[in-house]
């Protein structure tokens, strides 16, 4: 299980694992809990890579980062930890 602690986001951490190079279990701590349970829901399963192409770079109001962009990079750092 990866714990990525957010910054700039009211979701404070995002938990999830890596398996075979796919997303699964992912869960939020804090921050808008339908949207958040929704991304969830459609990330399981997915390629890592193809949802970190997806989600990189998604903002919210001028914040210059989101919740899906904050996923992003925690993925990001998660294929890198595991290399």
């Amino acid at each position: 299980m990866y714990e990525y602690i957010t910054e700039g986001t009211c979701a404070r951490a995002i938990r999830f694992d890596l398996r075979e190079g796919k997303i699964h279990d992912v869960s939020f701590n804090s921050g808008c809990p339908g949207n958040l349970q929704a991304l969830g829901i459609l990330a399981e399963g997915m390629e890592a890579g193809e949802l970190v192409k997806k989600l990189k770079g998604v903002t919210c109001g001028a914040r210059g980062t989101s919740c899906a962009d904050q996923f992003a990079r925690a993925i990001t750092a998660a294929m890198k930890k595991g290399e």
